[in-house]
């Protein structure tokens, strides 16, 4: 049974953990690239899906040299991918479901800090995180691409903002990959998460944060 203060730190991925918002990047990354022919904007999605939890930079970089075999990535184009995608993203994730449960499992956790590291984009994800009302859960800090979790959870731990032991709830592959590198434990949180990995070395496989906090409680 998982003690309730074991955890100094909690770290959540975004989509698919934080907010039903798989499926509307789903839809974006099809709608972004569906100009250069819906083939290529399918290949686009089943890289995304295949890949959950990297940032759009390098999702949209593959487009380009991966998928459309350019020879190099011109940079115009990319800036005009990002912005056609951002604007479907940015209204889908103001008006999709929160996770029921993340104010319960706020104050069962209140002794430790949370942050969220997302593959999204930094400052989209603090602008919608402050339109909703949820930054105010999130008192360690709200951070995403363009730097990814490597890179982030690295620089958070140099700077004690992270502080062990820690976890992290995700529902992708990357997530996990990257919480174990970082040295944190894993829950996996399976309703929204679009990822056929098995998560056979998480700590804790849980629906949603509502069943965590169950968890904590039992």
């Amino acid at each position: 049974m998982m003690n309730t203060k074991c955890y100094k730190t909690w770290v959540f991925d975004c989509d698919g953990v934080v907010l039903d918002s798989n499926r509307i990047k789903t839809d974006a990354f099809f709608r972004a690239a569906e100009p250069y022919g819906a083939q290529y904007a399918r290949q686009l999605v089943d890289y995304h899906v295949k890949n959950g939890g990297i940032s759009r930079y390098i999702k949209f970089q593959h487009f380009i040299t991966g998928i459309l075999g350019r020879e190099s990535v011109d940079e115009a184009e990319l800036s005009q991918l990002l912005s056609t995608y951002a604007e479907y993203v940015k209204q889908g994730l103001l008006s999709c479901d929160a996770a029921p449960g993340i104010d319960r499992l706020r104050q069962l956790t209140k002794d430790s800090n949370w942050l969220i590291v997302s593959g999204g984009d930094q400052e989209e994800l603090r602008s919608v995180f402050r339109e909703r009302g949820l930054d105010h859960l999130f008192d360690g800090g709200i951070y995403g691409s363009p730097a990814n979790k490597d890179q982030i959870l690295s620089g958070l731990k140099a700077d004690g903002l992270i502080q062990t032991p820690a976890v992290f709830v995700g529902d992708s592959r990357y997530d996990i990959e990257a919480a174990m590198r970082a040295g944190l434990a894993f829950i996996f949180v399976s309703d929204w998460s679009e990822s056929d990995f098995d998560f056979r070395n998480a700590n804790l496989k849980l629906p949603s944060l509502s069943a965590i906090a169950n968890y904590l409680q039992s």
